[in-house]
């Protein structure tokens, strides 16, 4: 049989893994997935992940692509390698592409949910999926500042250092803060995003909700395109990459 592209969307809980990527000395969601691969087709297959989400990261809609020879229907994929992987990682589609299809290079947007558990004390049951904020957040505030980032901007003080990016400018269409009892959530929805951004973008908003930082302080880091504007870098643990989305996917 020739040759097929097969498209995977992937979930998985990213505590006991160092990242999405494959690192020498630590286990990665990467190396898990393509040694179930290897089980299920015989031989090894490189995958590319749309997004190199970082060590603690979760994901409930990875995207990945592979390919192979294999007569194995694409949406058989799931059934194939969850016998194969652990159960903090699953594959829940699997679909044909075309061979010039790139999961990261061919995304036309990406979705993010950052979750704060904000109550006196830490979680029991979701300390993996929250980040832990003891102090009263302001999620009206929050909101109300994050508006300030939709839209096009150089988003050059919302990047970690140790990026690839050869441009910091990105479109944010859809940023919001909500809450529901103790939990806080933060939505952002744009076209490509910097090493570090979310979660950057959640540490101010976080500050801004404590009363650390003033509203305006998103205004003026994009302005003067420096970190020091903002406040921490908002722990891996609440973050999670919830969609990443394709042309040929939309109606």
């Amino acid at each position: 049989m020739e040759q097929r592209r097969i498209l995977l969307t992937v979930s998985y809980d990213g505590t006991a893994y160092s990242g999405w990527q494959y690192q020498d000395n630590a286990p990665s969601v990467q190396q898990t997935l393509e040694e179930a691969l290897e089980k299920a087709l015989g031989t090894f297959t490189r995958v590319t992940g749309a997004s190199r989400t970082d060590a603690g990261v979760h994901a409930l809609g990875q995207r990945a692509h592979f390919d192979t020879c294999s007569t194995i229907p694409p949406e058989k994929y799931p059934f194939v390698l969850n016998r194969f992987l652990p159960p903090d990682i699953r594959v829940t589609a699997g679909v044909a592409v075309p061979p010039d299809f790139h999961a990261r290079f061919s995304a036309a947007g990406k979705c993010y949910t950052y979750r704060i558990h904000n109550a006196p004390h830490a979680s029991a049951l979701y300390r993996n999926l929250t980040a832990h904020v003891p102090v009263h957040l302001d999620e009206t505030a929050m909101n109300r500042a994050a508006q300030r980032l939709t839209g096009t901007h150089d988003f050059a003080a919302f990047a970690a250092a140790g990026g690839s990016a050869k441009t910091t400018v990105r479109t944010l269409d859809r940023l919001s803060v909500t809450r529901a009892g103790e939990e806080v959530t933060i939505v952002v929805h744009g076209n490509a995003f910097l090493y570090n951004m979310v979660r950057i973008i959640a540490g101010a908003l976080i500050y801004i909700g404590q009363g650390k930082l003033p509203e305006d302080c998103l205004t003026q880091a994009l302005q003067s395109g420096s970190r020091l504007d903002l406040g921490i870098t908002a722990p891996a643990c609440g973050l999670e990459l919830t969609r990443v989305e394709y042309d040929f996917e939309k109606t």
